[in-house]
């Protein structure tokens, strides 16, 4: 196997090296799935060493979760980018759900196969990905509490713990966006987005508006 490896210094060889095993490792997962993607395979694909692969990535599950945490960070930068909007900080709540979802949705389905990554293959790999899958949740059952909170102080949810109801919710959008990858070419992500908005709006007993 040719694993030479281009001009450059080596930070800057190692990087375009990690590169390359992310664009790679997400073309084999998409295609061939993560569980029928060994190290081997990946490896005499990007043409690197195996040596080289464990130079960037402890283990095949290290590397799922960077391309995990690829797309999951991508939701969250947008969603804060959202909210640095001073015309969303002061939006009633259906303005306001409905920017972040239709951000969120744009953000992690940029890529269809980075999404299908994300939400399905990670899906039942092993407990060190469900572990940092667990973190994120945790992140956003908080970020999205905090919204309802915000929500009942305008008077425009109904007042309780939504701590419960913010993890069921987490787990209906990764579901829904896990469908559309698998749907992508025949479900539009207006669709996902629209669906995503009625769900955080029903859970936050907050109804739409008419024609929304």
């Amino acid at each position: 196997m040719d694993v030479r490896e281009p001009a450059g210094g080596a930070p800057e060889r190692r990087a375009r090296r990690r590169e390359r095993l992310l664009t790679t490792a997400t073309e084999l997962f998409t295609t061939r799935g993560y569980a029928g993607t060994s190290i081997e395979r990946l490896c005499s694909t990007t043409r690197v060493s195996i040596r080289a692969f464990y130079e960037e990535f402890e283990s095949r599950e290290a590397l799922l979760i960077a391309l995990h945490d690829s797309v999951a960070q991508a939701g969250l930068t947008a969603a804060l980018g959202v909210l640095a909007d001073p015309a969303v900080e002061s939006a009633g709540t259906h303005d306001r759900i409905a920017a972040l979802a239709r951000a969120y949705v744009a953000a992690v389905t940029a890529d269809p196969a980075a999404t299908r990554i994300a939400f399905v293959e990670v899906i039942g790999v092993g407990r060190a990905v469900e572990e940092h899958r667990l973190l994120w949740r945790s992140l956003w059952t908080d970020f999205l509490t905090g919204e309802a909170e915000r929500a009942v102080a305008r008077g425009e949810a109904v007042a309780r713990d939504y701590t419960l109801a913010m993890v069921a919710l987490i787990g209906a959008i990764n579901e829904l966006v896990a469908h559309w990858a698998r749907h992508h070419t025949s479900l539009s992500r207006e669709a996902l987005a629209d669906e995503l908005i009625h769900h955080a709006l029903a859970t936050l007993g907050a109804r739409r508006r008419t024609g929304e």
